[in-house]
């Protein structure tokens, strides 16, 4: 039903109209009369998809953690944010090591965001520390643009993101470092940018993935991936998952300039999940929060 909901979204919003769908017979969405009891989604041009589910129905919170995804479209794009960190806010030991902070729910919800979006972003110290495959084996759904920066060039053509094939691969580095007539690195499309500070680079590579059509783009990792973005006010949400789990040292998760008082940190409407043992932030990174009051939308017992 999610996925289908993605898929609809951009149709819809060209549409212009509120419409109303039930659950086909696949599990996937019809559109249903304005008067039907089997409605379960309504779409609102504008603003997206809603949820007609009581909140006893045991899908209700599932959707209402990713409607927000799957209602970007091409008009209305979104960049996601997502990193999985300890206790004490480290994403992996001074070694790099980071298989697995979170547990086995919150990589399934990982994957199902790979499932939902159109590109995933991470940096080359994800590539180098983690090898990684970043595709959907573990939900059904297609995997996502792979895109890789590494301005400097510094990654090697053996790691897997390169070698397999198995999905669309952009390789983003600086344009100083291609070299003439050079289209490829093994399977992965190369794809120049100009060198210059990380949020420059963040941007142009975003802009990239616009003109790609690339609606939704999930900025997967790692921590200075991910921080290069926030900081440059380029995520529309960022998702922090906390494991109950203690690492004495190791690499931080956000990583931002330091403020002297505390009313000068940022603090963003925020929903909260439980997946398992793990506790997902979802933060509207648009919306201020105020911190004497509770999460937006509802309570912390939200169970995945």
């Amino acid at each position: 039903m999610v996925r289908a909901a993605a898929a609809l979204a951009d149709g819809l919003e060209r549409g212009g109209e509120r419409l109303l769908f039930g659950e086909d017979e696949t599990g996937g969405l019809r559109q249903v009369p304005a008067d039907s009891p089997g409605a379960v989604l309504a779409w609102c041009p504008g603003t997206g998809w809603k949820s007609r589910l009581p909140p006893h129905d045991t899908r209700s919170e599932l959707l209402n953690l990713y409607l927000p995804i799957c209602s970007a479209t091409s008009v209305r794009p979104l960049t996601v944010g997502h990193l999985g960190k300890s206790l004490a806010g480290f994403i992996a030991t001074p070694s790099g090591d980071s298989q697995f902070v979170t547990g086995g729910d919150n990589i399934v919800h990982v994957h199902r965001m790979r499932a939902l979006c159109d590109a995933i972003v991470v940096g080359a110290g994800t590539v180098a520390a983690d090898d990684p495959q970043l595709t959907t084996r573990h939900v059904s759904g297609p995997s996502p643009l792979r895109v890789v920066i590494d301005s400097g060039r510094r990654l090697l053509p053996t790691f897997r993101v390169f070698t397999d094939r198995a999905v669309p691969t952009l390789y983003v580095c600086g344009r100083s470092r291609v070299l003439p007539g050079e289209k490829q690195i093994e399977g992965a499309v190369i794809a120049g940018i100009d060198e210059g500070a990380p949020g420059e680079e963040a941007a142009q590579v975003l802009q990239l993935l616009r003109a790609r059509r690339c609606a939704r783009v999930f900025v997967e990792g790692g921590g200075v991936t991910v921080s290069t973005f926030f900081e440059a006010n380029l995520l529309d949400r960022l998702q922090i998952t906390v494991a109950p789990v203690f690492i004495g040292d190791g690499r931080p998760a956000i990583r931002l300039p330091p403020q002297d008082r505390l009313r000068d940190c940022r603090r963003p409407g925020y929903r909260v999940f439980r997946m398992g043992g793990d506790v997902l932030f979802d933060c509207e990174l648009n919306v201020l929060a105020d911190p004497f009051e509770g999460p937006v939308g509802g309570s912390v017992n939200r169970i995945i």
